[in-house]
């Protein structure tokens, strides 16, 4: 009895070394507790300390998504005071830097850091990044005077938001540590306005990765987001898992080989809009706007042809009817009354956010212009079920005084 229990437990042991065996999970990833020993990169030293510095280089023929690294370097120079509007200076695209920061917080504020900055740069045989990193808080000085050492290569600063957020932190950070701004020298472009003109009547938000994914065609995979950073660093800080850094050095790479990709998409539209290879009308009617605001007046005719190819583009109602509107306002300041007639007689027939407007432009042009009082009192009466304006009841009462017989005007005073 004794025998055939013992083998029996022995069976029953054997059973569940195997099921054990089988669904044993794998052992933990050890802890790295050097960012070198994950990352490829080096070690710095410099006056202030050290810190860790990584590279990436992305050869000419390598993509993403529609722009070859290669057509960077084939840039030409003046295509960066259009898109400017010439508070940036023209300069080789070999002297552009991309830069992007990963930050403790995303408030900003002085106890705010970045702890990793990446630069990347334009060469002949593709595109360079470079990632300053900070493996604790001591590094930060070490940091900042390499990547000042670096910027001082370079003429021209290329951020996304960059302006708001980016380089106040930058300044604020070399303000604490005592030492002089690289970018202080640097022009300074933040394509964040100009990306905002093209694509916000399209896209329900401009941030860098929808227009990633809905300009350049790319959607990242496993990618972490922008308000977990913070989590991440400060997770690798109590822990010194390197591994947790690198989905932060992902992160990082793709913003700025994004950043350089939509810098070769949006440079020469602005440098060109006629020829601007633009396929959605929203886009094309941004841009018209944007031509509207900063071309000088001789160019209207050239902001017409924007609006116009907006428009044989097709553009949803609201948009359609705005820029109609806006037509009509540049074909009445260039003198061209008969086209702004048409115009404000298309938006006057239907229900749309200019109709009283329209309707107003025609009472004043068939007063003023054609005399005819009769059909700028009708459009007025029509301009009044809309809206009962002070001015359309003024503008009523006027008219009707000119349309009395000169016995009855007699009686009436003027107004």
């Amino acid at each position: 009895m004794t025998t055939g229990l013992q083998s029996q437990l022995a069976l029953l042991r054997r059973r569940l070394t195997r099921i054990d065996n089988k669904y044993r999970r794998p052992p933990l990833r050890p802890a790295r507790y050097h960012a070198d020993e994950m990352l490829p990169g080096e070690v710095v030293e410099n006056s202030r300390g050290r810190f860790f510095l990584h590279e990436k280089f992305f050869p000419a023929h390598r993509r993403h998504g529609p722009v070859e690294f290669s057509s960077l370097a084939e840039l030409p120079a003046d295509l960066l005071p259009a898109i400017s509007r010439g508070q940036v200076p023209a300069c080789p695209p070999q002297r552009w830097a991309f830069l992007d920061t990963e930050t403790t917080g995303l408030a900003g504020g002085a106890g705010t850091c970045a702890f990793l900055v990446g630069v990347g740069a334009i060469e002949d045989a593709g595109f360079r990044l470079r990632l300053f990193f900070m493996r604790d808080f001591d590094e930060e000085p070490a940091m900042l005077e390499a990547l000042a050492e670096h910027l001082a290569r370079y003429d021209c600063l290329i951020t996304y938001n960059g302006k708001a957020y980016d380089a106040p932190l930058l300044q604020t950070r070399y303000v604490m540590a005592r030492m002089p701004s690289p970018l202080d020298r640097l022009a300074h472009l933040d394509l964040l306005a100009a990306a905002r003109r093209l694509w916000r009547l399209r896209l329900e938000t401009c941030r860098l990765v929808e227009l990633e994914h809905h300009v350049l065609g790319v959607l990242r995979e496993g990618d972490l987001p922008s308000e977990m950073i913070p989590y991440y660093y400060f997770e690798y800080l109590r822990t010194r898992q390197a591994f947790r850094l690198v989905p932060l050095f992902h992160h990082n790479i793709m913003d700025i080989t994004t950043l350089a990709a939509l810098t070769a998409t949006m440079l020469p539209v602005f440098a060109n809009p006629a020829a601007a290879p633009l396929d959605h009308g929203q886009d094309l009617l941004g841009l018209a706007r944007w031509l509207r605001q900063n071309a000088p007046p001789e160019a209207s005719p050239e902001v017409l042809a924007a609006y116009r190819r907006a428009l044989d583009r097709g553009l949803p109602d609201d948009s359609l009817f705005a820029a109609l509107w806006e037509i009509s306002l540049i074909e009445k300041k260039l003198g061209r009354r008969p086209q702004a007639v048409a115009v404000w007689n298309d938006l006057a027939a239907v229900k749309n956010s200019f109709r009283l407007p329209a309707l107003e432009e025609l009472a004043k042009h068939y007063e003023h212009a054609e005399r005819n009082y009769h059909l700028a009192l009708q459009f007025t009466d029509t301009a009044l079920t809309l809206h009962p304006l002070p001015a359309l009841q003024h503008r009523r009462h006027r008219l009707s005084r000119k349309l009395a017989p000169p016995d009855f005007r007699l009686l009436t005073p003027d107004s």
